[in-house]
């Protein structure tokens, strides 16, 4: 498995098992300076492309790295290099985190990503009283610029790549990244990352939402703006569908759903006078990968071909990238059991594979023990070893598009587009993916699916192994990690101890910028990273928005 440079070709196989001398397209052309022939442990040569020969497939699926891009987004897929392995943490203190974030990175996870509790994610300081339980509990707690100094400390902030998954707040954690980034030296145009910032999952799937949609589109559409000036390198959205799926859609609506979202974005982002290149190539997505193996490898192949036709049709890009899905998977924590949690080892993996062969960018692969607690170190890098092993000894990686041309993957391929452009077409009517929210549209579909679901769980139409079939009676676990209780009285301490140093003045001069800029149109980017500087916390710069944008209060549907 691997390269083999004593067996070199100029000629591009088309055709599964058919060798033969031909003249190569233009398109099969790109794969020349590639040529270099991988071959299988068995001593097979591999080829860098397979793919049917009927033009009309060729015609439909294109080639990888080709408008619509079914069939991937670069041209050589993983020959170029691997996916970012990016296993996802954060726990307790900014000081625990940024120890397990280096213990991943030794172990060879080539990204970060971060993991913020509750009170981080709806804007709440660890020491106000909505915060109290649930500091540091589902993830890192972080309420200054001091906190994002200890959680980063020690790592090269302008040769690593960090995805933050925040959403409501993003702006100040973004904010906080680059103020330390600041004060490092580190140049603004190297950093490199994500924050997923996909507010309206939020108010469709996972509620971690602070104010109304349209004032929370605007912190969007000013980041938007000022990473594309300031922060070239960085992924100013990662539109999820992650969380669409955990709360109970199925694939399609996965999709649907998400590329709506992202079409809301792209447009509101259009309307304040962007144009569309300076922000569409700095767009990721962030999707769920579950167990029914080919239906989410054709799931990846329809999104990153529907999406690629939406954005031609509706914006007309000039630069082609601006055009390309490109997207991070995680594997399904609502698959993830309680019982027997070590079959979820089996589950994780054919998920990762799943997402490797449908074509992702990067990955997150769940640990064991999550339906039980936080991972464990142990358990945290077992997960990573799953990637691991999937990228360095199955030799799918070698395969550019292993799958194209399967007659079940095609076909789910354009059944799900279908009917993803189904339902795109209903929110359309109903006045766009905002407008659907407002109407409360996803949320009412995601729940009747959820449901549905459910009960074939209860009556057993549905198997899920060791839940409903092949029952075995459990013992108790002492290996799992929790959070002592002490990690939120000393969080309290250290904030009262930061808030007690600080010059007043200088802070609420930069917090009146805050709120005035907030009433006006200014971008409120520069603004809160002066604030964050002046040592304003997450809660105070949340706490203005509160006070000039307003809460969300979901209404009631029955």
């Amino acid at each position: 498995m691997g390269r083999d440079n004593s067996d070199k070709t100029d000629v591009l196989d088309v055709a599964l098992g058919d060798w033969r001398e031909k003249t190569l397209s233009p398109h099969e052309a790109r794969f020349k300076p590639r040529a270099e022939t991988y071959k299988t442990t068995g001593g097979f040569a591999i080829p860098p492309l397979a793919t049917p020969t009927h033009q009309d497939y060729l015609e439909s699926q294109g080639f990888p790295g080709e408008y619509p891009y079914t069939r991937g987004v670069q041209a050589n897929m993983y020959r170029g290099r691997l996916w970012t392995m990016r296993q996802y943490a954060g726990f307790g203190t900014a000081a625990a985190s940024n120890e397990r974030y280096k213990y991943l990175l030794e172990q060879g996870q080539t990204g970060l990503s971060v993991a913020f509790d509750l009170p981080t994610q709806m804007g709440y300081d660890s020491d106000n009283p909505r915060a109290f339980g649930e500091v540091g509990k589902v993830g890192v707690a972080i309420d200054s610029i001091a906190d994002m100094e200890t959680l980063l400390d020690g790592l090269p902030l302008d040769k690593i790549s960090t995805s933050m998954t925040i959403n409501s707040t993003a702006s100040t954690l973004l904010a906080l990244y680059i103020a330390v980034a600041d004060s490092r030296g580190a140049s603004r145009k190297r950093l490199a990352g994500t924050v997923q910032n996909d507010i309206l999952k939020e108010y469709i799937a996972r509620g971690t939402y602070v104010y109304p949609p349209r004032p929370s589109m605007r912190l969007i559409t000013d980041m938007f703006d000022f990473c594309s000036a300031e922060v070239p390198r960085w992924n100013t959205i990662s539109i999820s569908g992650y969380h669409i799926r955990e709360a109970g859609s199925n694939a399609v609506q996965e999709v649907a759903f998400t590329l709506a979202n992202g079409l809301a974005y792209v447009q509101a982002a259009v309307d304040t006078g962007l144009d569309v290149d300076q922000f569409a190539q700095r767009l990721s997505f962030f999707f769920n990968v579950h167990n029914n193996f080919l239906e989410e490898i054709a799931k990846f192949r329809a999104a990153r071909r529907l999406w690629a036709r939406l954005m031609k049709e509706r914006f007309a890009p000039k630069d082609e990238r601006s055009m390309q899905l490109r997207f991070h998977t995680q594997t399904a924590g609502s698959t993830l059991t309680a019982q027997q949690p070590e079959v979820n080892v089996v589950r994780v993996a054919l998920q990762a594979l799943a997402a490797v062969l449908g074509g992702t960018q990067s990955l997150h692969t769940n640990s064991k023990d999550e339906a039980l607690a936080l991972p464990s170190e142990a358990s945290a890098l077992l997960a990573l070893r799953t990637q691991q092993v999937i990228g360095y000894e199955s030799g799918v990686a070698d395969w550019v598009d292993p799958l194209g041309g399967s007659y079940a993957i095609e076909r789910m391929t354009d059944q799900i587009e279908e009917q993803a452009m189904a339902y795109i077409e209903r929110i359309d009517a109903l006045g766009g993916a905002v407008a659907a929210i407002e109407q409360g549209f996803q949320h009412s579909e995601i729940q009747e699916e959820a449901y549905s679901h459910q009960l074939a769980v209860e009556n057993g139409d549905t198997v899920v192994v060791g839940v409903n079939k092949f029952v075995q009676e459990e013992v108790g676990r002492a290996d799992l990690l929790r959070i002592d209780r002490r990690v939120q009285e000393g969080q309290i301490a250290r904030l009262r101890a930061f808030k007690a140093a600080r010059a007043e003045q200088p802070l609420a001069a930069a917090l009146r910028k805050v709120r005035e800029a907030a009433h006006a149109s200014d971008n409120l980017m520069p603004l809160m990273i002066d604030a964050v500087k002046a040592k304003a916390t997450l809660g105070e710069i949340a706490d203005v928005l509160r006070e000039v944008f307003g809460v969300y209060v979901a209404g009631q549907r029955i």
